[in-house]
């Protein structure tokens, strides 16, 4: 008759919550309920030779993280030839045995006795047999099995970055995109809703909203306008087991800055501007500057200046500043108080870059009312021709009127004038002239042969 012999290796299939984690003293006198049993068979005491093995479970679980003042049950071997007399002794090899784990020879009970972290590692790798004291021959083959640990919700979801930045234009519609942000939880996804993140707002509403499962952040009020707020700070909480009661959390926090579009027209802060222009002032000149306000940025508001109205198109122009968007009123031609002293221009600011969404705000454009007015300047008496001509005998009596000059004020004074020789052309004195009415007479003799052409300068002064 030919005998056969069984060897078990027991474990108890603890479920992940600590109500099967007893303390060993009081598990060890009897199999634990619903064991999982492998069978492995050989042919003889002496034969070690392994024969079909029936494997009744694939793994084993303890939960990480374990907090009990005991060692953590994990299982128990036994064989069948073992009774109970002390010849057979039990040996445990593999990962961590003899240090994470341990099994007691006599009895065959394996315990975990420490910690175990199942993000630092997830699954051991054993390996069980029975030895006869005496000879030290194994008198079953050696078993391997796994021990997989089971997750608990122990890592809380940690974002990719701790400050996100991010800019939207202003004006945008509602559920335009902003930003994505992602967190990471090291718990098993595998096992129950530990890793399984949901993201939620905790600062930012009614402006922004987060899609739960991606976290995805997108506009939620309409007309957000970056003239009245620029800066956003949003706080958005990842929350691990689906977001239900209990879950662990982590927060970012999302810089938002709205950029800038142009909604904005060109405005003159008033309707009327005055300037005054000596009429002395040379071409090409400023008189004045003016500015319509827009409240965009960089090229949203950039403003062109232009004429458009008026009296004085033609003797003035007006130019952009870039640096300042003033616009600078220039003289075009000479300007004369006699013939005209006032002038009434209207001037346009246009935008350089107008959005065409935003036109239903109005004309991209505003206009003022110029007024210039023109000032006299003090100017010198004007002789009726810039040149005279006379001609005169040489025999002709000393005090002879041979010619007059006739000057006037130019300004509106008309202001009497008064005539004098200018001596540096008359160093002999040939001529004089009446200072009131600009006739000029001899004082010496004259001589065509000595000197035919007499060149004189007469000055004419007001008199005031």
């Amino acid at each position: 008759m030919r005998t056969y012999h069984c060897f078990w290796l027991l474990f108890w299939a603890g479920q992940p919550h600590q109500s099967f984690l007893t303390p060993l003293s009081k598990r060890t006198s009897g199999f634990p309920e619903k064991e999982k049993v492998l069978v492995l068979s050989g042919n003889s005491r002496q034969d070690l030779h392994r024969s079909k093995r029936s494997w009744m479970w694939n793994q084993f679980f303890l939960l990480e993280e374990y907090t009990g003042t005991d060692y953590q049950y994990v299982g128990k071997l036994h064989s069948d030839q073992d009774k109970g007399d002390g010849s057979l002794k039990y040996i445990l090899s593999g990962d961590g045995a003899g240090d994470l784990f341990i099994i007691n020879e006599n009895t065959g009970d394996i315990q975990a006795t420490k910690r175990l972290d199942r993000e630092e590692k997830p699954v051991y790798i054993l390996r069980a047999q029975a030895i006869n004291r005496r000879t030290g021959r194994p008198v079953e083959p050696e078993s391997e099995f796994i021990i997989k640990i089971h997750d608990i919700n122990d890592n809380e979801p940690m974002f990719t970055k701790d400050i996100y930045n991010a800019s939207i234009p202003e004006m945008s519609d509602v559920g335009t995109f902003v930003v994505q942000v992602t967190a990471t939880d090291a718990d098993d996804p595998t096992y129950g809703n530990s890793a399984k993140v949901v993201y939620s707002i905790l600062q930012g509403q009614p402006y922004f909203s987060v899609e739960s499962e991606t976290g995805i952040i997108k506009t939620a009020l309409l007309n957000m306008d970056r003239e009245n707020r620029e800066q956003y700070q949003v706080v958005i909480q990842a929350k691990d087991m689906g977001g239900q009661m209990g879950g662990l959390s982590g927060t970012t926090t999302v810089n938002i800055t709205l950029t800038d579009v142009n909604d904005n027209p060109p405005r003159f802060p008033q309707s009327t501007y005055q300037f005054r222009a000596p009429e002395s002032t040379p071409p090409d000149s400023p008189v004045g500057r003016i500015k319509a306000n827009d409240a965009d940025v960089d090229e949203n508001a950039e403003i062109e200046y232009s004429i458009t109205e008026g009296d004085g198109h033609d003797m003035f122009g007006i130019t952009t500043d870039k640096d300042t968007q003033e616009g600078i009123i220039t003289v075009k031609k000479t300007l004369d108080f006699e013939n005209k002293n006032l002038y009434i221009l209207k001037v346009e600011a246009t935008n350089t870059h107008v959005d065409p969404r935003f036109l239903y705000l109005g004309p991209f454009k505003d206009s003022a009312t110029v007024r210039i007015q023109v000032e006299d300047v003090d100017e010198p008496p004007v002789f009726s021709r810039p040149a005279y001509i006379m001609e005169v005998k040489e025999d002709v009596p000393i005090n002879s009127i041979i010619g007059t000059v006739t000057a006037q004020d130019p300004d509106a004074a008309r202001n009497p004038v008064k005539y004098s020789v200018d001596r540096h052309t008359d160093m002999d004195r040939v001529f004089n002239i009446n200072s009131g009415n600009g006739s000029i007479f001899t004082s010496k003799p004259l001589d065509r042969e000595t000197l035919l052409w007499h060149n004189i300068t007469v000055i004419a002064a007001e008199i005031s």
